[in-house]
C-alpha cells in the first residue's frame, strides 16, 4: 500500500534493524528452551501458536484490553467523518473504527496491516478535543497504519510477552511446586527464569528505542498531512496535561498499551516515563512540531 504520508526512509531502517536484532534473540531463545527443556516440537509449537494468536488477532486483545467496540458511521458520525476525510487526503483504505469507554484521553491504531486495521478513540478523547485538534491526532494514528509500524511493533512485542509469560510461569512453578521438585528441575527452572529474564530485557530496550522514533516520525506525517503542526502540538499539550488527572487506577490498566497510544499512560514525574518511555517527552514532540511549523511557514 502507498498512500500520501510522508516517506521515512529512516523510520522504515530502523524498523528493519529492530526486527532483526530481535529475530536474532528470538532464535537464540527458542534454540536456549530447546536445550533446556529438551522438547522441540513443544517449544516450536507453543511459540507459533503464541506468535499466531498475537498477529492475528492483536486487534481484538486490544479492544478488548481497553473495553473498545466497533461503532457505526450512525452511531459515530463525526469521528468517521473526520477518519473519511483524512483517508481521501492520504489514499489510503479506510480502517474501522472503534470507540473505548473510558475517561483516559488517548487513541490508538492496531492491526496486522492496513486491511485489517482499527482506529479506536476513548470517550476522554472526543470529549476534550475540538476537531481540528481530533483531526491531528487521527492524522497522528493512520500514519502508523500507512508506514506499517503499527504491525512492526506487534510482532516485536511478541518476544517481550512470551519471555514474561515463561518467567512468570517458572516463578509460579517454583513457588508451589518446590516441595515436589529436585534440586536439578528447580536448577533448570531457575536457568529458563534468567534466561526469559534477559531477553525481556533485551526487547524491552529495543522496542523502546523504536517506539520513540516512530512517534516523532508520526507527529510529522501527521503535521505535513493536515499542515497544522500547531493544531497537533495543542492537541498533544492538552492530552498530555489531562492524563495528569486521571486516577492511577486507570492509568495502570491502560499502561500495557503504551506503545501503541497517542501519548503514554503515565502520570508526570514518573521515572519509567523519563528513562524508559515508549514516547520522545512532551516538550521534545513540541519542539519537533515547531521546526515544522517553522518548515511549512504556518501563522503563528
Amino acid at each position: 500500500m502507498r498512500s500520501r504520508f510522508e516517506p521515512d526512509r529512516q523510520l522504515t531502517a530502523r524498523m528493519a534493524v529492530t526486527m532483526f536484532l530481535l529475530g536474532l534473540v528470538y532464535v537464540a531463545f527458542i534454540a536456549a528452551l530447546i536445550v533446556l527443556l529438551k522438547s522441540v516440537v513443544l517449544v516450536v509449537v507453543i511459540a507459533a501458536a503464541l506468535l499466531v494468536a498475537q498477529f492475528w488477532f492483536s486487534d481484538r486483545i486490544a479492544l478488548y484490553a481497553m473495553h473498545g467496540r466497533l461503532v457505526s458511521r450512525e452511531e459515530q458520525p463525526e469521528l468517521h467523518g473526520v477518519i473519511d476525510r483524512l483517508c481521501a487526503t492520504a489514499d489510503m483504505p479506510k480502517p474501522r473504527v472503534a470507540i473505548s469507554e473510558m475517561d483516559l484521553p488517548n487513541a490508538f491504531a492496531t492491526g496486522r496491516n492496513a486491511d485489517h486495521a482499527v482506529v479506536c478513540v476513548t470517550t476522554g478523547l472526543l470529549r476534550r478535543l475540538k476537531t481540528d485538534e481530533l483531526e491531528g491526532v487521527l492524522a497522528h494514528e493512520l500514519s502508523h497504519v500507512a508506514h506499517r509500524d503499527v504491525a512492526v511493533i506487534t510482532i516485536a512485542s511478541f518476544l517481550g510477552v512470551i519471555a514474561g509469560l515463561i518467567v512468570r510461569f517458572a516463578f509460579y512453578s517454583q513457588l508451589f511446586g518446590g516441595r515436589n521438585r529436585d534440586q536439578n528441575t528447580a536448577a533448570l527452572l531457575a536457568i529458563v527464569m534468567a534466561v526469559s529474564a534477559l531477553v525481556y530485557a533485551l526487547s524491552f530496550l529495543l522496542i523502546r528505542a523504536l517506539s520513540r522514533y516512530r512517534e516523532l516520525a508520526a507527529d510529522r506525517a501527521a503535521a505535513m498531512l493536515t499542515g497544522k503542526p500547531s493544531v497537533l502540538a495543542s492537541a498533544l499539550t492538552k492530552v498530555s496535561g489531562d492524563i495528569a488527572r486521571i486516577p492511577t487506577q486507570d492509568l495502570r490498566t491502560a499502561q500495557a498499551f503504551n506503545a501503541f497510544f497517542f501519548t503514554p499512560a503515565l502520570g508526570p514525574g514518573t521515572a519509567v516515563a523519563n528513562m524508559f518511555s515508549t514516547h520522545p517527552s512532551l516538550e521534545r514532540r513540541l519542539e519537533a512540531l515547531a521546526a515544522i511549523s517553522v518548515e511549512l511557514g504556518e501563522a503563528a
